[in-house]
């Protein structure tokens, strides 16, 4: 993409989006014009419908993601191009509600003894106990660690809002130790390995889990964000009410929250249905039923079989006697008369 592509981070970073939304939203454009081999200055609303569709039909995008390819798009003709009548007809599409998989504590505790350095253990451990997202645990600094008030500071958390969350002694003694092995020369609590100033990137975390999760055997589908999840279920199970719960997960609406009191089985378990409070009533008691003889069948007709006719021989019928033909008077005479015999 070039300049344009310099263009829209830049415009991006203007209207405040957070780097991983800008580094979403780039790779998002570049794969548009990938499909194109053009300039999105060449394109309009006919090949954004074409590529929409390509997504949905070919590569068959959860619904989720399809709204980040839209999004990104969006942004691109709205604010870089300037051509929004290009975009104006996208919407969201409703992705099916989904509740998350949660880990449970011995599972977690796999998790950990399965990490393969006291740095992914101080990792994991903060973003369970703490409930945070895997970009705010990324992110931590050093001076976010409040040991006299016992909290952490999470800033420009999602929506670039800031909150306090719980700091737990079990996380605390883990940073200590990671800490003292570690010492990180800068404010990053994490650093990375691109220099002064960068952090432990998501997708290594990532990696690191997919290893613990198969030498922990746990058979269920664990991504950074699972971590989250089992710290809000958890709580909940607790008995910390959802306000609280929505104030340390820096929810903006409680509604978010709420999905969570779904899939907490000790919260369904405490839950009293109404049958229960019912008066016990006794069974009506078993009628046999009447028998029923079964109904006659008759037989079914048997056509007879059709019998071919005998063959008869015709009758033998006698030639007709036909009597000879009379002979005629002179032969007769001439054979009753001998013949004499001539004399000498």
């Amino acid at each position: 993409m070039g300049k344009l592509r310099d263009q829209m981070e830049g415009d991006l970073k203007l209207l405040g989006r957070s780097e991983n939304t800008r580094v979403t939203y780039l790779r998002c454009a570049e794969g548009f014009v990938r499909y194109y081999m053009k300039s999105p200055v060449e394109l309009g609303r006919v090949q954004i419908r074409e590529y929409l569709l390509h997504l949905v039909e070919e590569r068959h995008l959860a619904p989720s993601t399809y709204n980040v390819h839209a999004a990104s798009l969006k942004f691109l003709y709205t604010h870089t191009l300037g051509r929004p009548e290009e975009v104006a007809w996208i919407g969201q599409m409703r992705a099916p509600h989904q509740v998350p998989v949660i880990l449970s504590a011995q599972e977690i505790e796999q998790l950990l003894a399965g990490l393969g350095s006291l740095e992914m253990q101080a990792i994991v451990l903060t973003a369970y106990g703490a409930g945070l997202r895997v970009s705010e645990t990324c992110n931590l600094h050093v001076g976010d660690i409040d040991s006299k008030r016992m909290v952490i500071h999470v800033r420009r958390g999602k929506g670039a809002r800031d909150r306090y969350t719980m700091l737990p002694k079990r996380v605390l003694e883990t940073l200590r130790a990671y800490w003292k092995q570690r010492r990180p020369p800068g404010p990053q609590l994490f650093p990375g390995r691109k220099g002064t100033g960068s952090v432990i990137t998501r997708a290594a975390v990532n990696k690191a889990l997919k290893v613990a999760v198969a030498r922990a055997r746990i058979k269920k589908r664990v991504h950074p964000h699972s971590l989250r999840h089992a710290f809000a279920s958890h709580m909940l199970e607790a008995g910390t009410d959802l306000r609280t719960l929505q104030v340390l997960l820096g929810h903006a609406s409680i509604r978010t929250t709420t999905r969570y009191a779904q899939v907490s089985h000790t919260m369904i378990q405490r839950a009293k249905s109404p049958a229960d409070r019912l008066r016990k009533v006794e069974p009506p008691k078993a009628v046999p039923p009447k028998a029923v003889p079964p109904k006659a069948v008759p037989p079914k007709a048997v056509p007879p079989k059709a019998v071919p006719p005998k063959a008869v021989p015709p009758k033998a019928v006698p030639p007709k006697a036909v009597p000879p033909k009379a002979a005629s008077a002179k032969a007769a005479s001439a054979k009753a008369q001998p013949r004499l015999r001539r004399a000498g």
